[in-house]
């Protein structure tokens, strides 16, 4: 089950309300994603995954089908990290239906809130609105509440070895 803890801002733009349980079984690392808007031109979903702290960047527009895009966004960043193919739709296939839920997790707010402020100072130094290659970026910067030096490097380990880190 993929689960989308979002802020208050998105949850009112996308015009669904929250449940107030969650439901369904867990997937592997990659099923909780904790979601806000970037008030950048254009508008951006940005997207950090709970267990790995992994950002992802996509259009917000048309918000109502955030949730049917995302496995396409989430396969190209993969991708990009440098995850098989099989590996990919491995994971993509636990990721059966969603849910909206409030946010939770106060640490990972706070990531949320830095990888915001550094999405906006990468776009305006380099002049890009390549969501993509913000994103490759963020992954790389160093947070202390994970065990390796970045969400990338950790990704890097569980395509490597399968692992779930749960």
């Amino acid at each position: 089950m993929l689960r989308f803890y979002c802020t208050k801002k998105l949850l009112d733009r996308i015009g669904e309300r929250p449940a107030t349980e969650v439901s369904g079984i867990s997937g592997k690392n990659l099923s909780n994603w904790y979601t806000t808007i970037l008030f950048l031109k254009p508008q951006i979903a940005l997207l950090v995954n709970e267990c790995t702290l992994l950002p992802l960047l996509m259009p917000l527009a048309p918000e109502k089908t955030l949730a049917t895009r995302f496995p396409a966004h989430l396969a190209e960043i993969l991708s990009l990290h440098g995850w098989r193919p099989d590996r990919i739709e491995s994971e993509l296939r636990q990721l059966d239906g969603h849910q909206f839920l409030k946010t939770a997790n106060r640490s990972v707010l706070g990531i949320m809130n830095e990888f915001a402020f550094s999405a906006e100072v990468y776009k305006h130094h380099h002049r890009s609105d390549d969501t993509q290659r913000i994103a490759l970026a963020l992954a790389e910067i160093v947070f202390k509440p994970i065990q390796y030096q970045s969400p990338s490097q950790l990704l890097a380990v569980i395509e490597a070895h399968g692992s779930n880190l749960h």
